[in-house]
């Protein structure tokens, strides 16, 4: 007895595995269960645009409209920071009589929506939503413009009164709006005022110019529309 007391006593103890920093913990059974910890975006993943940064602390859906030709799925897909959704289809020898852009070599259209996303500043997305220019989808608006925010209307100075019905219908709805109009090579030029006057716009309206082709001024166009709901909501 008094030898096996010894052997118990003296026996060594089982060593315990140390833990390594850089073995991983075997996954949980379940991959989407409760308790799993959120696994944050890699950089290359945020770098890519895949995935909205980690900083960004609010959103907001904007609506890009005007007349077809105009511009909207160009400046959609200037500024979008992932690949945008597009759904334009070959114009048609039946729609050629009704459909009729300024840029006469215009061979496709919107027939749904244009969508894209970008982040302004780090901190705010915008999730943009291009309507087609015809008259007949008029009342797809509505549906598209349920949450949004505001609507940046694009105008061509070519022909001015093609943008009537798009501003219309943002009345319409009671969507505050900013203009921008779409400099294309040898559109007419005319003043703030003139336009203004043509447009029938309110003087709170912001009214700018850009280059749906060009990065930063699509950019900026959007910015003004921003600072223009931003300012509208510390009012009301």
């Amino acid at each position: 007895m008094a030898s096996k007391a010894a052997s118990e006593a003296t026996a060594p103890e089982a060593p315990e595995t140390a833990a390594s920093s850089d073995v991983p913990p075997d996954p949980p059974s379940d991959p989407y269960a409760p308790s799993q910890a959120y696994e944050p975006v890699s950089p290359g993943d945020a770098a890519s645009g895949k995935y909205v940064s980690s900083s960004v602390s609010g959103a907001a859906k904007i609506m890009v409209v005007g007349p077809l030709g105009v511009g909207k799925t160009t400046l959609i897909g200037t500024v979008s920071e992932i690949k945008p959704l597009s759904t334009e289809a070959v114009m048609t020898q039946a729609g050629a009589s009704v459909d009729v852009p300024p840029d006469q070599a215009k061979a496709t259209t919107t027939v749904a929506l244009d969508f894209g996303r970008m982040t302004l500043d780090g901190e705010l997305v915008l999730y943009l939503f291009g309507t087609p220019g015809q008259q007949r989808f008029l009342p797809a608006w509505r549906d598209l413009a349920r949450g949004a925010l505001g609507a940046l209307a694009l105008v061509d100075t070519r022909d001015l009164t093609a943008s009537f019905d798009a501003l219309g219908h943002l009345e319409d709805l009671g969507l505050p709006f900013a203009v921008a109009v779409n400099v294309f090579p040898g559109s007419p030029r005319h003043s703030d005022g003139e336009l203004r006057a043509a447009l029938d716009l309110l003087p709170e309206t912001p009214l700018v110019s850009c280059d749906a082709r060009d990065e930063r001024s699509s950019v900026m166009a959007l910015i003004a529309l921003v600072r223009h709901l931003v300012l509208a909501a510390e009012s009301s």
